[in-house]
């Protein structure tokens, strides 16, 4: 594997080359975000843990909501304690190039297997490579309709069954619906789907309902909500726990939804699209899509120690 490389302006050449020229960012900001690179091609869509790390470092794997050719699909990025994060792109390999990816997930007991979903449904079970992801199987999530954009998915173990979590964003006064089915990871047809409608209280104006969801190993959902007013802001964000993940009687999963989303935290000035619950403390890593303002990341204990599932 090749030696990471912290974007700093004096060392960013490498990813720089793959990423848009767009009004960069300092590299870190007193509200305890860090940079991970300028520009509107470097924003944060969504986050897993690559590998398991110790003494306070994250490893995670980021994907990006790119369209165009040449632009970043997929990011590693490490980040140790009391340093900026080092930040490498990696090649993404498969039969096509995917258009805006909007979420990532692990795969649940097997290292180095993601999956990948596009806000239009369309899936990518990836695998980790040295300096790639490969493409292995591609699927679409269950009744994909044109009008929505999904923005979260997860799979999480629950009694031994996989789950998959899927959301579609909404808009202002559109409900985010979050869907759940138990998943067969070696055909990948899944089963019996619940939903769930979703709204929150903040932001207020041009609120995305649901921009990335995560499932703690303990079954909570956590989920991000974020404002849009363009591509230069102002963003805001918020962080929600709306319940838990559960198999129900018929061993099929539901949302044991609360009555009103639980606001974990409120963020000004970043537009938070991507969640990872990690094991080590604090217990969790935010990310976001600043557009013009480049990808940022924060680590919270918004999950807790301990959690990542």
């Amino acid at each position: 594997m090749r030696p990471f490389r912290t974007p700093a302006r004096a060392a960013v050449a490498a990813v720089a080359a793959l990423v848009c020229a767009a009004p960069s960012a300092p590299a870190a900001a007193e509200d305890g975000w860090l940079s991970t690179g300028p520009g509107i091609t470097a924003g944060i869509s969504g986050l897993a843990v690559a590998t398991p790390a110790a003494g306070g470092t994250a490893d995670l794997l980021a994907v990006h909501d790119n369209k165009k050719a040449g632009e970043p699909r997929v990011s590693r990025i490490r980040i140790e304690p009391g340093g900026a994060p080092a930040v490498r792109v990696l090649q993404w390999r498969g039969p096509r190039l995917p258009v805006d990816l909007e979420a990532l997930s692990e795969v649940p007991g097997q290292p180095g297997e993601f999956v990948a979903l596009e806000s239009s449904g369309r899936g990518y079970h990836l695998r980790l490579q040295p300096d790639a992801v490969r493409v292995v199987r591609e699927f679409t999530v269950p009744d994909a309709a044109s009008g929505e954009n999904y923005e979260g998915f997860e799979l999480t173990r629950r009694s031994g069954r996989l789950v998959a979590v899927w959301a579609h964003r909404g808009q202002d006064g559109d409900p985010a619906v979050v869907r759940l089915a138990r998943l067969d990871w070696r055909t990948l047809v899944f089963g019996p789907r619940r939903s769930a409608a979703v709204t929150v209280p903040y932001p207020a104006e041009r609120v995305r309902h649901i921009s990335a969801a995560e499932v703690t190993a303990s079954g909570r959902l956590i989920t991000t909500a974020a404002s849009d007013p363009g591509d230069d802001g102002p963003f805001r964000s918020a962080v929600y726990d709306l319940g838990r993940v559960v198999l129900r009687t018929d061993g099929e999963p539901g949302l044991e939804q609360r009555a009103r989303p639980l606001r974990l935290g409120v963020f000004g000035g970043h537009k938070a699209e991507a969640l990872a619950c990690t094991a080590e403390a604090p217990g969790s890593v935010l990310g976001s899509d600043d557009e013009n303002l480049g990808g940022w990341v924060r680590r919270d204990g918004l999950c807790g120690p301990g959690t990542a599932g």
